[in-house]
Protein backbone atom coordinates (compact mmCIF):
# COMPACT_ATOMS: atom_id res chain seq x y z
CA UNK A 1 0.00 0.00 0.00
CA UNK A 2 3.16 2.15 -0.19
CA UNK A 3 2.25 5.60 -1.30
CA UNK A 4 -1.22 5.04 -2.74
CA UNK A 5 -3.26 8.03 -3.20
CA UNK A 6 -7.29 7.92 -4.74
CA UNK A 7 -8.30 11.26 -6.15
CA UNK A 8 -9.69 12.44 -9.07
CA UNK A 9 -8.66 11.42 -12.31
CA UNK A 10 -6.58 14.43 -13.88
CA UNK A 11 -6.62 14.90 -17.95
CA UNK A 12 -3.11 13.15 -18.09
CA UNK A 13 -4.41 10.15 -16.35
CA UNK A 14 -6.96 9.35 -19.78
CA UNK A 15 -4.37 7.44 -21.56
CA UNK A 16 -2.97 5.54 -18.73
CA UNK A 17 -6.94 4.72 -17.12
CA UNK A 18 -8.22 3.68 -20.95
CA UNK A 19 -5.01 1.15 -21.41
CA UNK A 20 -5.43 0.04 -17.65
CA UNK A 21 -9.30 -0.45 -18.15
CA UNK A 22 -9.09 -2.93 -21.62
CA UNK A 23 -6.19 -4.62 -19.86
CA UNK A 24 -8.22 -5.34 -16.52
CA UNK A 25 -11.74 -6.10 -18.48
CA UNK A 26 -9.32 -8.13 -21.73
CA UNK A 27 -9.70 -11.65 -19.41
CA UNK A 28 -13.29 -11.88 -19.91
CA UNK A 29 -13.23 -11.76 -23.80
CA UNK A 30 -13.06 -15.34 -24.40
CA UNK A 31 -16.19 -15.67 -22.45
CA UNK A 32 -18.35 -12.69 -24.02
CA UNK A 33 -19.31 -13.27 -27.05
CA UNK A 34 -20.31 -9.31 -27.41
CA UNK A 35 -16.84 -8.57 -26.36
CA UNK A 36 -15.75 -6.02 -29.17
CA UNK A 37 -19.40 -4.40 -28.71
CA UNK A 38 -18.29 -4.05 -24.89
CA UNK A 39 -14.50 -3.15 -25.20
CA UNK A 40 -16.18 -0.39 -27.84
CA UNK A 41 -18.17 0.66 -25.22
CA UNK A 42 -15.04 0.81 -22.23
CA UNK A 43 -13.35 3.06 -25.15
CA UNK A 44 -15.96 5.33 -25.72
CA UNK A 45 -17.24 5.92 -21.98
CA UNK A 46 -14.02 6.39 -21.08
CA UNK A 47 -13.32 9.20 -24.03
CA UNK A 48 -15.83 11.26 -22.41
CA UNK A 49 -16.47 10.57 -18.52
CA UNK A 50 -19.24 13.27 -17.64
CA UNK A 51 -21.44 13.37 -16.43
CA UNK A 52 -19.98 10.98 -13.92
CA UNK A 53 -16.49 11.49 -11.68
CA UNK A 54 -13.46 9.83 -12.84
CA UNK A 55 -11.66 8.42 -9.70
CA UNK A 56 -7.75 6.93 -9.51
CA UNK A 57 -6.26 5.37 -7.56
CA UNK A 58 -2.08 6.23 -7.90
CA UNK A 59 0.45 4.34 -6.27
CA UNK A 60 4.50 5.08 -6.76
CA UNK A 61 3.32 7.73 -9.05
CA UNK A 62 1.47 4.87 -11.49
CA UNK A 63 -2.24 4.77 -12.25
CA UNK A 64 -3.53 1.12 -10.56
CA UNK A 65 -7.28 1.39 -10.34
CA UNK A 66 -9.87 3.37 -11.38
CA UNK A 67 -13.78 3.84 -11.48
CA UNK A 68 -16.48 6.16 -12.96
CA UNK A 69 -19.37 7.52 -10.53
CA UNK A 70 -22.13 8.77 -12.41
CA UNK A 71 -24.69 10.76 -10.73
CA UNK A 72 -28.39 9.76 -9.85
CA UNK A 73 -30.46 11.38 -12.81
CA UNK A 74 -28.27 10.55 -15.19
CA UNK A 75 -29.91 8.73 -18.59
CA UNK A 76 -28.21 5.93 -20.91
CA UNK A 77 -29.29 5.41 -24.26
CA UNK A 78 -28.99 1.63 -25.42
CA UNK A 79 -28.77 0.72 -28.90
CA UNK A 80 -32.19 -0.10 -29.17
CA UNK A 81 -32.89 3.26 -28.21
CA UNK A 82 -34.20 2.22 -25.16
CA UNK A 83 -33.25 4.36 -22.19
CA UNK A 84 -32.70 3.96 -18.06
CA UNK A 85 -32.54 6.85 -15.90
CA UNK A 86 -30.60 6.06 -12.85
CA UNK A 87 -32.77 6.44 -9.64
CA UNK A 88 -28.97 6.58 -7.40
CA UNK A 89 -25.63 7.24 -8.00
CA UNK A 90 -23.98 4.44 -9.86
CA UNK A 91 -20.37 2.92 -9.87
CA UNK A 92 -19.33 1.89 -13.53
CA UNK A 93 -16.54 0.80 -15.23
CA UNK A 94 -14.25 -0.27 -11.71
CA UNK A 95 -10.89 -1.66 -13.36
CA UNK A 96 -7.57 -2.51 -10.93
CA UNK A 97 -3.95 -3.43 -13.00
CA UNK A 98 -4.11 -7.09 -12.95
CA UNK A 99 -0.53 -7.70 -11.21
CA UNK A 100 -1.99 -5.07 -8.12
CA UNK A 101 -5.06 -7.72 -7.60
CA UNK A 102 -5.60 -8.52 -3.70
CA UNK A 103 -4.22 -5.08 -2.49
CA UNK A 104 -7.29 -3.57 -1.77
CA UNK A 105 -7.57 -0.65 -4.19
CA UNK A 106 -10.65 -1.91 -5.86
CA UNK A 107 -12.06 -2.17 -2.09
CA UNK A 108 -10.33 1.28 -1.89
CA UNK A 109 -12.02 2.77 -4.98
CA UNK A 110 -15.38 1.33 -3.99
CA UNK A 111 -15.36 2.85 -0.56
CA UNK A 112 -14.05 6.51 -2.15
CA UNK A 113 -17.62 5.92 -4.19
CA UNK A 114 -19.62 4.88 -0.66
CA UNK A 115 -18.90 7.78 0.52
CA UNK A 116 -18.81 10.52 -2.14
CA UNK A 117 -22.17 8.98 -2.91
CA UNK A 118 -23.11 9.69 1.19
CA UNK A 119 -22.00 12.92 0.77
CA UNK A 120 -24.31 13.77 -2.00
CA UNK A 121 -26.90 12.60 0.07
CA UNK A 122 -28.14 9.82 -1.38
CA UNK A 123 -29.96 6.97 -0.19
CA UNK A 124 -28.66 4.25 -2.13
CA UNK A 125 -25.41 3.24 -4.61
CA UNK A 126 -25.90 0.78 -7.51
CA UNK A 127 -24.04 -0.79 -9.87
CA UNK A 128 -24.03 -3.44 -12.92
CA UNK A 129 -22.19 -6.49 -13.44
CA UNK A 130 -22.15 -9.63 -15.38
CA UNK A 131 -22.04 -12.91 -13.66
CA UNK A 132 -18.85 -14.06 -14.95
CA UNK A 133 -16.99 -11.08 -12.92
CA UNK A 134 -16.79 -13.44 -9.54
CA UNK A 135 -14.24 -11.87 -7.92
CA UNK A 136 -15.97 -8.36 -8.61
CA UNK A 137 -19.69 -9.91 -7.17
CA UNK A 138 -17.27 -11.15 -4.28
CA UNK A 139 -15.90 -7.58 -3.39
CA UNK A 140 -19.25 -5.90 -3.98
CA UNK A 141 -21.17 -8.43 -1.71
CA UNK A 142 -18.28 -8.04 1.18
CA UNK A 143 -18.40 -4.24 1.16
CA UNK A 144 -22.78 -4.56 1.56
CA UNK A 145 -24.30 -4.53 -2.15
CA UNK A 146 -26.97 -7.26 -2.47
CA UNK A 147 -28.68 -8.24 -5.91
CA UNK A 148 -31.82 -6.15 -6.56
CA UNK A 149 -33.76 -8.21 -9.46
CA UNK A 150 -35.96 -4.87 -10.21
CA UNK A 151 -32.42 -3.11 -11.07
CA UNK A 152 -31.29 -6.18 -13.64
CA UNK A 153 -31.97 -5.65 -17.24
CA UNK A 154 -32.07 -8.32 -20.07
CA UNK A 155 -29.16 -8.42 -22.95
CA UNK A 156 -30.78 -11.39 -25.05
CA UNK A 157 -32.64 -14.76 -24.13
CA UNK A 158 -28.63 -15.46 -22.56
CA UNK A 159 -27.47 -12.82 -20.52
CA UNK A 160 -28.70 -10.69 -17.87
CA UNK A 161 -26.86 -7.82 -16.25
CA UNK A 162 -27.29 -7.87 -13.02
CA UNK A 163 -27.83 -5.03 -10.72
CA UNK A 164 -26.60 -4.17 -6.79
CA UNK A 165 -27.79 -1.74 -4.30
CA UNK A 166 -26.19 -0.82 -1.42
CA UNK A 167 -27.94 0.75 1.16
CA UNK A 168 -26.17 4.27 1.91
CA UNK A 169 -28.37 4.63 5.62
CA UNK A 170 -26.33 2.31 7.51
CA UNK A 171 -23.19 1.62 8.35
CA UNK A 172 -20.43 1.09 6.40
Amino acid sequence: MENRVIRDALPGDREAILNLTLLAYQEYAPLMRYWEYYRNDIIATLQDVLPAEQIAAEQNNAIVGSVLLYPAGTVFTFPDGDTFTLLWPEVRLLAVAPAMRGEGIGAALMGECIRRARGSGAQSLTLHTNDIMHAAIRLYERMGFEHDRSLDFPIDELLTIRGYRLDLRGGL
